[in-house]
């Protein structure tokens, strides 16, 4: 399984700013709408929850036959603790990750350097540097109908 964390800052806690092994190298990964929607259509939540599932033995039919899984994490700060809110987590598997490499895929970017220069502002306190170094991100205007199998 491969997973898409479209929060640079969950990303950050993910792999230490690029230092945790075996994640030295972070990557940029651009992907059309078409499959990251194509993804999210087909995705089952990677644990149970009820009132979104009728029950344990349903989910895990749906689990073990959906290429693609959503888990919510809480967001991260700059200093990487969670926040109230969460972000999307997508694992895909199967068909989704032939997909994901051979059509969704417009760009990879090596974005190392610059996680790697944000941990450096943070932990030399400078905080609003480090913000503006931030890549732009804003909610994604997913409607109604491509997020209800997964919120109940």
């Amino acid at each position: 399984m491969t997973w898409i964390k479209p929060s640079f800052l969950w990303m950050m806690y993910r792999c230490g700013w690029g230092a945790k092994a075996g994640q030295e190298t972070v990557l940029a990964v651009e992907i059309t709408r078409d499959g990251f929607e194509w993804a999210l259509r087909h995705a089952c939540l990677s644990s149970y929850v009820r009132g979104v599932h009728p029950d344990r033995t349903t989910w895990q039919r749906q689990l073990k036959r959906s290429p693609s899984r959503v888990q919510w994490d809480p967001e991260r700060d700059l200093r990487l603790q969670p926040l109230r809110y969460r972000s999307l987590q997508l694992g895909l598997s199967g068909a989704a990750v032939r997909h994901y490499a051979d059509e969704w895929t417009l760009a990879i970017r090596d974005v190392t350097p610059l996680a790697h220069e944000i941990r450096a502002l943070v932990s030399g306190d400078d905080v609003t540097a480090a913000t503006r170094l931030l890549p732009q991100e804003r909610p994604y205007p997913a409607g109604d109908e491509l997020l209800a199998h997964l919120l109940g």
